[in-house]
């Protein structure tokens, strides 16, 4: 028997679908079958001749061709895209017959007149992300293209599409070049703290009703940012007069006077329901951040809630962290408020004496410049909680006469401000010891902003020294939740460990604390809580590995000076982890 020889090429493959299509049928079938019959015969068709393309197959509303180059493919893209956008001016809105596009360039086998193969199916589902009238593209046509065209690519970064085993980096057209501002147009200042507009998100779903969904999105996410005080956010009213309009995100940033945009879309199918979100700095078109959310209309409420709580848990890290590097950047006699606390923030943040000790200096320097500026508080706090649990404080009465005064004066200034709040209660509890004023001070900071990862996490820490495990659990879990890849998750863990160990669950007690130790291998909290359980487990070798990394990190660490290290309500919680350090071998 002979096996037929498959026929493989390389082409760029254009996939086409109507918008809406099911709507549109809905009402008005036969007007819907005549607009795309003369589309497809007037528009269509010739276009794809003229591109030297081919049109392989129509399936009802859809439509793939093939082409020998990307470049061809994606002119004949645009031509298509913007005839449609002609035609349709004399159309009413709910009866336009609106395209997507998607192009891809890969492999195929040819068969009897048909193509197969990876390239076809992922120009289809890049058809199936795309906007109607718009075109998205995969990177390999955007290398082609790029230059070659009138258009401009946004780089849409990473997505995993339907049935593709690997993530394709995804491009959307933007017919024509953005115009330049005009001179005459006012731009606005950027202001003096981090600043973000939340775009309309786009409704990809073909369907008019999920616009109220898109927008209800972007609506309580802008609502939930707007509670973080560091934290510059445009008003509904203003980023959604962009909605539908095709404007350059460095356009938008210099009308509303923001560096950063969030923009996304919404795209349902059935009952499933995809919420894709970017954000974009919009002083350089760069993406510092973007993903995919994933859920079920059976709680559309739930839903909302959900998303807006893990991309503003994702949002913060990221914004704090591109703040953090402009200000490493800036000159250091720069006398703003909120670079002074930046460069506090990244000093903090090498989690060294020297480290911490500037990270304080810094944060009463932007005190004395602004007495009412909370932020700087929350800081130095931080900065004095550092210092205690890593044994750098030289004088402890002293120490503890300044963090009263610090907590008090700044829960007082920062008693709007969750942030300010909720480090300034940690201090409280860490330092001071005063564990009930600490868990009010926190749940008053969550209360004002239920989105504050890092203030689950301290929050945590306190119920566990409270003698409240499982409370301080689920607090674990919320700040892991709200930010997963936040560059606190070494504090998450210390809490996890610490909480374990109050539980008297010491296997996991010892890998939580690792795992904040592979992050920082620094953080003393952590490794002490790793003495701890390996002594209580009987893990010899493993408490002997951590003990001399805990005697580097706090030589004067003694089991009689334990209580200014850590504070337990519940004596049996403190004699069995100065059990666990003295059979570990920390000194008596």
């Amino acid at each position: 028997m002979t096996i037929k020889r498959l026929d493989r090429r390389l082409s760029a493959i254009l996939a086409a679908d109507v918008a809406g299509y099911s709507r549109l049928m809905g009402l008005d079938e036969e007007g819907t079958l005549a607009q795309l019959k003369d589309h497809r015969a007037r528009l269509i068709n010739p276009k794809v001749t003229e591109h030297r393309g081919r049109v392989v197959k129509t399936t009802g509303d859809g439509m793939l061709a093939e082409f020998a180059s990307a470049v061809e493919a994606t002119r004949c893209a645009v031509d298509i895209q913007l005839a449609m956008a002609s035609v349709n001016l004399n159309i009413a809105a709910p009866k336009r017959v609106e395209l997507r596009i998607g192009i891809h360039v890969g492999d195929i086998i040819s068969d009897e007149g048909d193509i197969f193969g990876d390239g076809v199916n992922i120009a289809a589902r890049l058809e199936g992300i795309a906007d109607p009238g718009g075109i998205c593209v995969s990177a390999r046509v955007q290398e082609d293209a790029e230059g070659r065209l009138d258009v401009v690519f946004k780089d849409g970064g990473e997505q995993q599409l339907k049935n593709i085993a690997r993530p394709v980096r995804v491009y959307r057209i933007q017919i024509g070049r953005p115009e330049a501002p005009q001179a005459s147009a006012p731009m606005l200042a950027l202001p003096g703290k981090p600043s973000v507009a939340v775009l309309s998100f786009a409704n990809m779903s073909g369907d008019a009703e999920q616009d109220y969904f898109a927008d209800g999105m972007a609506e309580d996410i802008t609502m939930a940012l707007s509670r973080f005080r560091f934290l510059f956010v445009i008003s509904r009213n203003s980023s959604f007069t962009y909605k539908g309009r095709a404007v350059d995100v460095k356009q938008i940033g210099r009308e509303l006077g923001v560096r950063y945009v969030l923009e996304g879309s919404v795209r349902r199918s059935g009952s499933k329901i995809r919420v894709t979100g970017q954000l974009i700095d919009a002083s350089t078109g760069n993406h510092l951040w973007a993903n995919n959310f994933d859920g079920t209309l059976d709680d559309i409420f739930e839903l909302q809630d959900k998303v807006t709580a893990s991309v503003v848990g994702a949002l913060i890290p990221t914004m704090r962290h591109a703040e953090i590097e402009r200000a490493k950047h800036r000159p250091t006699e720069n006398t703003d408020v909120h670079m002074i606390h930046m460069r506090g923030i990244a000093s903090l943040y090498l989690w060294t004496k020297a480290g911490v000790d500037e990270a304080l200096r810094l944060a009463h320097e932007a005190m004395k410049l602004d007495p009412d500026y909370s932020m700087a508080y929350g800081l130095a706090a931080t900065c004095y909680v550092a210092r205690k649990s890593a044994g750098w404080t030289s004088d402890r009465v002293k120490e503890m006469a300044e963090v009263e005064v610090l907590t008090l004066r700044g829960a007082e200034v920062g008693r709007d401000d969750a942030w300010a709040l909720g480090s300034c209660g940690f201090a409280t509890a860490s330092i001071l010891g005063n564990l009930d004023t600490a868990a009010s001070l926190m749940d008053r900071a969550l209360g004002l902003n239920a989105n504050m990862a890092l203030v689950w996490a301290q929050s945590a820490y306190v119920r566990a020294w409270l003698g409240e495990p499982e409370l301080a659990l689920v607090h674990v879990e919320r700040a892991k939740r709200l930010s997963p890849v936040d560059p606190h998750m070494f504090v998450m863990n210390g809490a996890e460990s610490l909480a374990y160990f109050v539980a008297r669950r010491h296997d996991e007690a010892f890998a939580a604390a690792e795992s904040a130790l592979r992050l920082n291998p620094f953080f003393s909290q952590g490794t002490r809580v790793a003495v701890v359980s390996a002594s209580l487990l009987g893990r010899r070798e493993d408490a002997k590995k951590y003990l001399a990394r805990l005697q580097m990190l706090d030589p004067e660490l003694r089991v009689s000076n334990l209580a200014e290290r850590i504070n337990f309500r519940k004596p049996d919680d403190f004699a069995l982890f100065a059990e666990g350090l003295r059979k570990g071998g920390v000194p008596s």
